[in-house]
């Protein structure tokens, strides 16, 4: 119950990526390359319209010859990084369902490769191992396995339910059509939401139908890499985007000055400082409710 490509890498090393994998320098990338050429988070697997598709991120994409800023996966497709470093898809792999998780506090959601139960005002599912979770889940290939506290881990399909902090999860069945991400998303149930316009070098914000907030410059790029990411990422990966040829030490000072310039600028606008979230663990997201709508122009 996991839609995946197989990627083979000029050294002959092979990959399965899943939606929301990076490709990169970055060590934590799913498919980790040792290049120069090669940007941090140079590239990102993601689900969308029946497909995984591979979205051009800080690096560029080429496919015969031709530069593109996605492609839908296919089997024997060669994919240019850089001037001779390409990567192969061997196979991709789509079945009629992927796994997802559903709570009262977890809308229904795609469990992506590896992902942990967060518990702060409520419990959350963000991408990624985060070391004092309440709960992990992870594909072994196999199948899915699931860690409660020091509980020992143990298989889940759909059907399950298990439960977190006094919370119940329903481990579901999502159809492949309803689990991929569409570039434009809405909802309903709270009031005055917000319109959000991602334009890359600017990010436009409005509620009730008039413009209220205007973002430029390096605030305006964090939201929109949080835009382009599509959920919770690790802050490194936010910073590594923004300033890709500054140091660790420089970059988390840049990167927390910013966001607290940002969330300044959205208080001074009356728009929820939540907006741009940070969950103590190191993952950032942009936090959309209900009725928000997200338009992406990056």
């Amino acid at each position: 119950m996991r839609a995946y490509a197989i990627v083979r890498c000029s050294g002959g090393t092979t990959y399965e990526l899943m939606h929301g994998d990076l490709v990169g320098r970055l060590w934590s990338a799913a498919l980790p390359i040792d290049d120069a050429r090669v940007s941090e988070a140079h590239a990102m697997v993601s689900l969308r319209e029946r497909e995984l598709r591979l979205i051009a991120l800080r690096g560029g994409l080429a496919v015969e010859g031709r530069p593109v800023n996605e492609v839908g996966l296919a089997a024997g497709m060669e994919i240019l990084l850089a001037r001779g470093l390409s990567i192969t898809v061997e196979g991709v792999y789509l079945p009629a369902s992927v796994l997802g998780l559903h709570s009262p506090s977890v809308m229904r959601q795609v469990v992506p490769p590896v992902a942990s139960l967060l518990k702060a005002e409520s419990l959350r599912l963000v991408a990624g191992y985060a070391e004092h979770a309440s709960a992990w889940i992870w594909s072994s290939g196999a199948c899915w396995r699931l860690t409660i506290g020091r509980e020992r881990s143990r298989t889940v399909k759909p059907g399950d339910q298990f439960e977190v902090e006094g919370e119940c999860f329903d481990v579901v069945a999502i159809p492949l059509e309803a689990a991929g991400q569409a570039p434009t998303r809405a909802g309903g149930g709270v009031d005055a939401p917000l319109r959000i316009r991602a334009n890359f070098d600017t990010v436009h914000v409005h509620r009730d139908g008039a413009a209220v907030l205007v973002l430029s410059g390096v605030q305006a790029r964090i939201v929109s890499e949080l835009v382009v990411l599509g959920g919770p990422t690790h802050w490194t990966v936010v910073a590594g985007l923004v300033w890709p040829n500054e140091g660790h030490g420089a970059v988390r000072s840049r990167f927390d000055v910013s966001l607290s310039r940002l969330r300044r600028k959205l208080r001074g606008a009356r728009v929820r400082t939540d907006l741009v979230r940070t969950d103590g663990a190191g993952q950032v997201e942009l936090l959309l409710y209900p009725h928000d709508v997200l338009e992406d122009r990056t």
